[in-house]
């Protein structure tokens, strides 16, 4: 039996249609897109009728390029470099994204807000979501009324209070050490009201300094009323007699209105030991608003015996008034007697402290029993 004999058939020279995959290749552009006429498949190098080389196995991915496209861009009438981005609209960052399909979406992209028509640049930045917290906060300061919500609320603030007040004294301290005569200016004011019954500045401003002390602020005035008594008067009757005479003619006058705090000083001579006189002053603060009336006494500063003797001797023995008083007073006769002594102000000479330091220390009692029997909604 003869061995067979096997021939390769002749190669057949009929072409058969190329195999196309069910799914073609598809590629996303990149960030920078090619002109419009060039296919896609040309702009990265793929031949245009490029056949399949294996059977068809479910979607196929292309591979990315090795680096962004350098060719394919158009120079035209529109481009404009002064816009950035090669003339176009801005993309996403240089990263050439695939999917599977050309309307297929890649998770996690960053997605790119449309440039507003008209907009002189084609530059958008991101925008920050807005803090939620921040937001509640400017609610809540524009709810209390801006500036004027938080000027309320320092005012309110007991230790802002006390740093300002302890502030604004020292303030006030510093002018009236550097001008005394500011004070007056500065503490006159408020709601404290009172009329002297003398326009004598000793007792004025003695009255006017120990209110202001106690009260903070206070406007007093002075106003010259008539004892109708002893130009000296002798003994306390006398001395509140006196006060209370001032008062009175003021109120009959009329220079004053009816609930007018006013504050009287009269001052008098009494012998409180045998053959041992001293000078007092006496002080009356009437308030008829408040229905308050009170009385005070100043130190007693001591008269020499020989001195209320001349006074006497001076007054006439049928001197009309002579059951308040004498018709001379202490402080002339010392001002005749004793060389740079004032009648006005001869307690000093003998005492070390002035007429005015009396009646402001007598004062500021006064001004301290006024307040505390004040309503609470008064001061």
């Amino acid at each position: 039996m003869s061995p067979q004999v096997f021939s390769t058939p002749p190669h057949s020279r009929t072409h058969m249609p190329p195999v196309r995959s069910s799914t073609p290749l598809t590629a996303v552009a990149s960030p920078i897109h090619p002109a419009a006429g060039h296919s896609g498949a040309a702009a990265y190098g793929f031949p245009p009728s490029m056949p399949s080389m294996g059977p068809p196995a479910g979607p196929a991915f292309s591979a990315p390029p090795a680096g962004p496209p350098t060719t394919g861009f158009s120079m035209s009438a529109n481009y404009d470099i002064t816009r950035g981005h090669a003339g176009r609209s801005p993309q996403t960052p240089l990263m050439p994204i695939f999917s599977a399909s050309g309307t297929g979406v890649v998770p996690g992209a960053m997605t790119q807000a449309p440039t507003p028509a008209g907009s002189g640049s084609s530059i958008t930045f991101p925008v920050e979501p807005e803090d939620p917290r921040m937001s509640a906060h400017y609610d809540q300061s524009g709810a209390g009324g801006g500036l004027w919500g938080f000027f309320k609320g320092v005012a309110g603030n007991s230790v802002v209070k006390s740093v300002l007040d302890k502030t604004k004294h020292s303030v006030e301290s510093m002018i009236t050490t550097l001008d005394p005569g500011m004070a007056p200016y500065i503490k006159s004011g408020g709601d404290l009201d009172i009329l002297v019954t003398s326009n004598k500045e000793v007792k004025v401003a003695a009255i006017r300094d120990a209110f202001q002390e106690i009260f903070g602020m206070a406007t007093v005035t002075g106003e010259a009323g008539q004892s109708n008594i002893a130009p000296q008067p002798i003994g306390y009757a006398a001395g509140l007699k006196g006060a209370q005479e001032r008062i009175d003619s003021l109120r009959r006058l009329g220079l004053m209105h009816e609930k007018q705090v006013t504050v009287s000083v009269e001052n008098f001579i009494a012998e409180l030991l045998p053959d041992r006189w001293f000078d007092i002053g006496c002080l009356i603060l009437e308030d008829p608003a408040h229905g308050i009336c009170l009385k005070n006494f100043t130190q007693a500063t001591p008269v020499p015996s020989e001195f209320v003797q001349q006074a006497q001797n001076l007054t006439p023995a049928d001197y009309n008034l002579r059951w308040s008083g004498l018709m001379v007073t202490i402080g002339e006769v010392l001002e005749r007697s004793i060389p740079h002594v004032s009648r006005n102000d001869w307690h000093i000479v003998f005492t070390g402290m002035s007429r005015r330091q009396m009646i402001y220390s007598a004062a500021k009692a006064l001004a301290g029993m006024y307040k505390r029997q004040l309503p609470s909604k008064s001061i």
